[in-house]
């Protein structure tokens, strides 16, 4: 094998390393974090939403790419991780498991507004500090208001398991992620079968707090290893860094996404799987596009107009009607994985 087979095999090695170095620590964040926060008072229903509603891993690989001047390969995983989310979590449920779920009429109409601003904005070829600091700002009602969709509603679509789960077991008002269908066991099943966590149950707040920063400093390390062994490969491959965000990069670490789907609608709960679908959909398009923007500016002409706003739009557009129909089948299934093959194709002509 020659050097250079080396130095890309090596690079492969490392940036598999890295994405689940990634994925690993954004779990043991997640539950530090909310353990110290049921320690210290703060409300688990709100937790439970909040992080349901952020894509952690994705956030913080676009903030290093974009960081260390690869704006491309970061706004390639936003189209990529919504991609794979609403075709292939989406499609393999339908393929395996057809479902038939009852989506309010508000996530249906949000779905189709939320990318509206962000497509706006490419128009002119940049998405610049100024529009990326307005995209953050709107994630935030966005979210207050799924919030108070969900703290309202009799189903909650939004729970995070790791801290639904902690909540059931720590917190003295747990009973509101009951009051709302999203018991901690059960949407903590859903997200089962990833990597082994440490045992932060018993532990105090300040323990786990601490916990949470060595997370980070793993998450640092993780990403950044991952996007310097992303970049030595799509340059030995001779490909730009928005195909390869756009399709290995954000395949590999969003295998997760699967689970998050694919377990709720086997196990009955579809709710949960429409609430994933929402809540990544609403964090990618807007306070993910906007805080790859504030680091550093976006080219989003090109390709991304002529590629990934028409594939995001397909896939926004056939989930959007099967979910406002009630109905999953296999065909429709099968339908949204040719169209993410597609999407992969369409990234390599």
């Amino acid at each position: 094998m020659t050097a250079t087979g080396v130095g890309v095999g090596l690079a492969a090695a490392l940036f598999l390393v890295g994405v689940v170095l990634v994925i690993w620590c954004v779990e043991v964040f997640i539950e530090a974090v909310a353990r110290s926060a049921v320690a210290f008072g703060i409300s688990g229903f709100f937790l439970a939403v909040v992080l349901a509603g952020i894509d952690l891993e994705n956030a913080v690989l676009g903030l290093t790419a974009a960081g260390v001047a690869l704006p491309d390969l970061a706004l390639g995983t936003v189209f990529g991780e919504a991609l794979f989310v609403l075709t292939v979590a989406v499609g393999l449920a339908g393929l395996l498991v057809p479902f038939e779920p009852r989506v309010p009429r508000a996530y249906l109409g949000l779905l189709l507004a939320v990318p509206i601003p962000a497509f706006v904005m490419s128009l002119d070829g940049t998405i610049g500090r100024t529009q990326g600091a307005v995209l953050l700002a709107a994630f935030v009602p966005l979210l207050a208001a799924i919030f108070w969709r969900e703290r309202v509603s009799e189903t909650a679509y939004l729970l995070s398991g790791e801290v639904a789960e902690v909540v059931d077991r720590e917190d003295p008002h747990a009973a509101d992620l009951e009051a709302n269908g999203g018991a901690g066991e059960r949407a903590r099943e859903a997200e089962d079968g990833g990597l082994e966590l440490p045992d932060l149950e018993d532990r105090s707040g300040p323990f786990a707090l601490g916990v949470a920063a060595l997370a980070t400093v793993g998450l640092t390390a993780g990403s950044l290893l991952t996007v310097v062994s992303a970049e030595r490969l799509f340059v030995a491959a001779g490909i730009s860094g928005l195909a390869f965000g756009a399709t290995v990069l954000s395949f590999v670490a969003s295998i997760e996404e699967l689970a998050l789907t694919l377990e709720p609608v086997r196990r009955g709960q579809s709710h949960l799987a429409v609430g994933n679908v929402v809540g990544s959909t609403v964090f990618y398009l807007t306070a993910n596009v906007g805080l790859i923007a504030l680091v550093r500016p976006i080219d989003a002409g090109g390709a991304v107009l002529t590629v990934h706003w028409p594939a995001l739009a397909a896939g926004l557009l056939v989930v959007t009607a099967m979910l406002a129909r009630g109905r999953v089948t296999r065909a429709g299934g099968a339908a949204l994985l040719g169209l993410y093959v597609l999407y992969w194709i369409l990234n390599y002509v």
